[in-house]
């Protein structure tokens, strides 16, 4: 039995598909923003009034979308090029991004806001109303702008009073000053969490909203692609891993649209390529890192307990087919001729093909198996099936029990 050192020690000298893991942090800031350049430019257009006439009002926008649309990160880029833009045009502004969920109150919003702009705050006690002047001040005395972006401002929208509502919103009714100097930026999740508000207030701030679709899979899989460049080394992620969690996360193939969680799963699929000693990251890496990470997946193998004998049948076709031929995908045909050989074996009649494929299209709204349409390399135009989860020994033996227990049903 090897010594635990020995162990530390095999797994810190082994192999990592992993060029840089850094590169699929939720924090890292890519270079590039595949799919979001119109929202770039909406909101530049948006702030453009920053340029054309500094100072004479205070541009607030609303970023909506559900979680992993790229909501903060176009955000961040946004800022930072913004303000790099616009010193060219000599226009000194700064970009600053709080998150609401962190910082939950009016004070400590002011305070990280101050923080950002490496301005010290006297440490007596001040009240926000007062810190928010100081950072007004400092910004006229530099002649300077801000753009604030309030992550998460539904967290600050459901737990903070009115007034602090009401004074950061619309802050230049509490400021008596000439120049407007913050602009703000608002990311929320939902557009009904404006709709508790009283009116004055939530028409000041959704004066201009900027919806994000969730992603769709094409789209996920050029981001995914990209991260694969920076993070992997050459040659160890196949496409057809990528492809997988761009098929199982797009919203047009029935999935979330989340790009955070789509890269979430390709690097825990890295991760388990490199446990198991794997030089590349396969469909299978790929199909186990879902199923952990995906709340969805635990829900798809709980609906296999409510499969008819012969939905269930062409599941355990697709686990033969898929152990045997060591591939993922395979031709309607095949599958159903698999179908056919299994009930042969069992001694049932096979259901004709209308039926077999309604069985099939019902399997894939479950999530239970992928569909798609040949490419290249096949003769003529076909569907190909796919489980959504790995074809192991374990799920096996499960569907082989469960597929007893509905022969036995029947018999009764």
């Amino acid at each position: 039995m090897a010594l635990p050192s020995d162990i530390i020690n095999s797994s810190l000298n082994s192999p990592s598909v992993l060029k840089d893991g850094s590169k699929l942090n939720p924090d890292y800031i890519p270079e590039r923003l595949p799919h979001r350049e119109d929202k770039l430019k909406e909101l530049t257009i948006a702030f453009r009034d920053i340029v054309n006439e500094p100072g004479k009002s205070s541009v607030r926008v609303v970023i909506t979308g559900r979680t992993g649309t790229g909501k903060t990160v176009t955000a961040r880029i946004f800022g930072k090029a913004f303000a790099e833009q616009v010193k060219n045009r000599g226009i000194k502004v700064e970009y600053v991004h709080v998150n609401c969920h962190r910082e939950r109150t009016l004070y400590l919003i002011t305070l990280k806001i101050a923080e950002q702009l490496k301005l010290s705050i006297p440490p007596r006690g001040l009240s926000s109303q007062e810190v928010f002047k100081i950072i007004h001040e400092y910004l006229e005395r530099r002649n300077m702008y801000v753009i604030i972006t309030l992550d998460e401002f539904d967290y600050f929208l459901n737990s903070s009073p009115p007034e602090d509502i009401y004074f950061i919103v619309r802050l230049y009714d509490e400021l008596a000053v000439n120049v407007k100097r913050v602009s703000y930026i608002f990311i929320i999740r939902d557009l009904t969490t404006l709709s508790s508000l009283d009116k004055t207030v939530r028409d000041h701030i959704a004066r201009d909203i900027i919806e994000f679709p969730p992603y769709k899979s094409n789209e996920l899989y050029d981001i995914l692609q990209d991260r694969v460049k920076i993070a992997f080394y050459d040659g160890t992620v196949s496409d057809d891993a990528v492809k997988f969690i761009s098929d199982i996360n797009g919203f047009d193939k029935g999935g979330s649209g989340n790009a955070r969680l789509s890269i979430e799963t390709l690097e825990l699929a890295g991760r388990i390529a490199d446990a198991e000693g794997s030089p590349i990251v396969t469909v299978e890496h790929a199909k186990k890192a879902n199923s952990r990470l995906n709340e969805e997946a635990s829900i798809i193998l709980d609906e296999l307990n409510y499969l008819e004998l012969h939905p269930m049948l062409l599941v355990k076709a697709l686990i033969n087919l898929s152990k045997r031929e060591k591939k993922e995908s395979f031709p309607i045909g095949e599958v159903e001729d698999e179908y056919s050989r299994l009930c042969e074996l069992l001694g049932v009649e096979p259901r004709r093909h209308t039926q077999v494929f309604e069985y099939m299209r019902r399997l894939k709204l479950m999530g239970i198996i992928n569909t798609q349409q040949s490419g290249k390399g096949m003769r003529g135009r076909t569907t190909l099936l796919s489980l959504t989860f790995p074809a192991s020994q374990e799920l096996d033996d499960y569907v082989t029990k469960l597929i007893g227990a509905l022969k036995n049903s029947e018999q009764k």
